[in-house]
């Protein structure tokens, strides 16, 4: 068969984005010459950078040179680790991982579309049912990206219903989470007042109180008083909180919090270099029609049999653009079903035994390690599974000197405290592990 050359560009027009003369087209259409006049606010050096790429390999030998490079890392099991600060290292049950790879999961597509299986709608119900449990709300969503955008987007949603536009964001809650909460924040002319929560000074403009609940450093602040002290402004309290707490300290509902969120990778989700994770995020029943994301909800078909549905869709996709409340594309559904089927695994019980034994064995190293000379607590309040110590020396130093002993020590918070490192004891800790840690710390005087 002989193919013309206008047979050629109907081909090529199937599988590339536009042909050449589409390209004349379009650039003939916007007014330029040439395509690279598309990137002049872009440095010269910076758009087609020299790339030294190495030869080619095998399958085999990639394989090797990954593992290899993988071999370099050290792995969060291998030894004992002290390392929280947003990612905690926590037990996880067998059957997360056993469940949640079942091809029936794995492969459902992300559930915001028409076509979304009942299986994984009925997931989500029960993970929103489970996290209003959990925090002691009225409704949740079908989840978010993680605890940094989900604390992010509360923010947003208080200066939706206050119709306010300024944030009090109390200067205990963790950097990483406060400068996303800025980010988004600033493109809509939204102030962010950094403020103490001893002495944070509320006015009629401010929208919300963020909070952290523990707070950053791993403390327990009044949230009794200050929920209280931000609704006699009126505004909302808003409240990150984690969810492994919860299974021995009151819940944020208790404390009538208005917005609560939280990072979901303590419920059955590994550490995984920081990510994917899965954010949490609850409000009370009055401000559901200004909750990002989307709900999934349980209803009965013609013929009488339980079905479950998208109930509430509030992103730009579904809605007119000017009333959508998030951008936010995706639910993180698979990490969704991970804690749904952590949290059902582990029930009330086990989740209080789970706390208890992060609070006991934190409570028990920290006695340990003050009683060590030149080591001090220098934050008086309560705590839950993360503390703070001073140390005689720089927290880099001794956590090199730990490193060569197999343990991973604390984070370095010497901007916070001087020479301070905030450890974080979980369950995985055990007793000899935490009698470890204190010797190695007791040669640093």
């Amino acid at each position: 068969m002989t193919t013309t050359r206008s047979d050629n560009d109907h081909f090529q027009s199937h599988y590339i984005p536009n042909t050449t003369g589409e390209q004349a087209e379009m650039l003939s259409a916007l007014g330029i010459d040439d395509i690279d006049q598309l990137f002049a606010d872009i440095p010269a050096e910076f758009r087609n950078p020299a790339l030294d790429l190495p030869a080619p390999l095998s399958e085999l030998e990639i394989q090797q040179e990954l593992g290899a490079l993988a071999s370099k890392n050290r792995a969060l099991g291998a030894g004992p680790s002290f390392l929280g600060a947003g990612s905690y290292n926590h037990f996880i049950p067998a059957i997360v991982k056993s469940l949640i790879t079942r091809g029936e999961f794995i492969t459902a597509y992300t559930p915001y579309q028409a076509e979304a299986s009942q299986g994984t709608l009925q997931v989500i119900y029960e993970f929103q049912t489970l996290i209003c449990n959990l925090y002691g709300m009225e409704v949740a969503n079908a989840g978010m990206y993680d605890g940094a955008t989900s604390l992010a987007e509360a923010a947003l949603m208080a200066c939706r219903v206050t119709r306010r536009e300024k944030v009090a964001l109390a200067d205990t809650v963790s950097p990483a989470y406060s400068a996303v909460i800025r980010t988004y924040c600033q493109s809509q002319d939204i102030a962010v007042e950094t403020v103490s929560p001893e002495n944070h000074m509320l006015d009629e403009e401010t929208a919300c109180l963020v909070l952290q609940y523990p707070n950053y450093l791993g403390y327990i602040e009044d949230l009794q008083k200050l929920v209280a002290d931000t609704h006699e402004k009126g505004a909302l309290a808003v409240v990150s909180c984690d969810p492994t707490a919860m299974g021995m300290l009151q819940t944020p509902g208790h404390y009538r919090v208005d917005i609560v969120t939280g990072e979901g990778q303590p419920l059955g989700i590994p550490s995984s270099y920081g990510g994917p994770y899965v954010g949490l995020f609850a409000t009370k029943q009055e401000y559901i029609r200004q909750m990002p994301s989307r709900l999934s909800g349980r209803t009965l078909d013609k013929n009488g049999k339980t079905g479950y549905v998208l109930t509430l869709q509030t992103r730009e996709q579904h809605i007119r653009r000017e009333r959508a409340t998030s951008n936010i594309c995706t639910n993180e559904a698979l990490y969704a079903l991970a804690s749904t089927i952590y949290l059902s695994a582990m029930g009330k019980q086990g989740m209080k035994q789970v706390a208890e034994l992060c609070y006991h064995k934190a409570h028990y190293a920290a006695s340990q390690i003050v009683a060590l000379p030149g080591y001090s607590l220098p934050i008086s309040a309560p705590f839950f599974q993360e503390f703070v110590v001073q140390c005689p020396a720089p927290p880099a130093e001794i956590n090199a000197a730990l490193l060569t002993k197999n343990i991973l020590g604390g984070l370095d918070v010497s901007d916070r405290v001087e020479n301070g490192m905030l450890l974080c004891v979980t369950e995985m800790n055990s007793k000899s592990n935490i009698d470890a840690l204190v010797a190695a710390l007791g040669e640093f005087k």
